[in-house]
């Protein structure tokens, strides 16, 4: 039996483009463990966490003294800062202690959004 130069047995191989898959993948970021001040993961979600809907939350943030709220009232149900101050001061494991409302430097930059900050006990 003469052997076929063109002849090669299969092996079983990874394709280029899968282990170069692999590889990206291996390189992505890793979960984070950083926690925010009052021990809130850092990966949570603040926006859905402020319990308001998403068209009526601006901005969500953690300050020193709890948190900051930027939304429109308009778009928001009755009652909505009382809800978002439970929910996000409830990330802590805490009660909110007092809503303040901050007035508007610049009301023209965002038209009918209201600024509160969310003290927690």
């Amino acid at each position: 039996m003469q052997k076929n130069s063109q002849y090669r047995p299969r092996r079983l191989s990874v394709p280029l483009s899968l282990a170069g898959l692999l590889l990206i993948a291996a390189c992505g970021r890793a979960p984070t463990d950083v926690v925010l001040r009052g021990g809130v993961p850092a990966m949570t979600d603040l926006h859905r966490a402020s319990t308001l809907p998403s068209e009526s939350v601006r901005t969500v943030a953690r300050r020193d003294f709890g948190w900051r709220l930027i939304y429109h009232p308009a778009r928001a149900p009755a009652n909505a800062e009382q809800d978002a101050a439970r929910a996000l001061c409830g990330l802590e494991k805490r009660r909110p202690a007092q809503i303040d409302r901050v007035p508007r430097v610049d009301p023209y930059a965002d038209p009918g959004a209201a600024i509160i900050d969310i003290y927690c006990a």
